[in-house]
């Protein structure tokens, strides 16, 4: 098994910035991929971003290109977001997951999931 823990959610003014950390605990080496996605009220969860274990490979959500960065720390075991230039429409639980492929995470097919951190993007 694989715990996944977020943090760094909140309130934030559009234009601000956030910083969403996972810390993962447990059986974590056949988790060759880690992820963020996104769920708004009323809406599906959507992929926002993901990165190889390895750091060779990221991919990302259209609309937050440019926006946000995900990065990884091998020695603490996590994965980041970095949110710059936030808006209103970027609202939402964002939730972090592990799991064996860049295309999994692409369609969400992931293995693992944290409880999520709720942010809040205010105009």
């Amino acid at each position: 098994q694989v715990q996944l823990v977020e943090s760094g959610g909140g309130l934030v003014q559009a234009g601000g910035s956030l910083r969403l950390s996972c810390a993962a605990s447990g059986r974590t080496f056949s988790s060759n991929v880690r992820g963020w996605y996104r769920q708004a009220p009323g809406k599906e969860r959507e992929f926002v971003a993901a990165i190889t274990w390895s750091g060779d490979s990221t991919r990302y959500l259209d609309s937050v290109k440019g926006r946000f960065t995900i990065s990884r720390d091998g020695a603490k075991n996590a994965v980041y977001l970095q949110m710059n230039s936030l808006q209103p429409e970027d609202t939402a639980v964002y939730y972090c997951a592990a799991g064996r492929d860049m295309g999994a995470a692409t369609w969400g097919l992931m293995d693992y999931w944290g409880q999520g951190t709720q942010v809040t993007v205010s105009s």
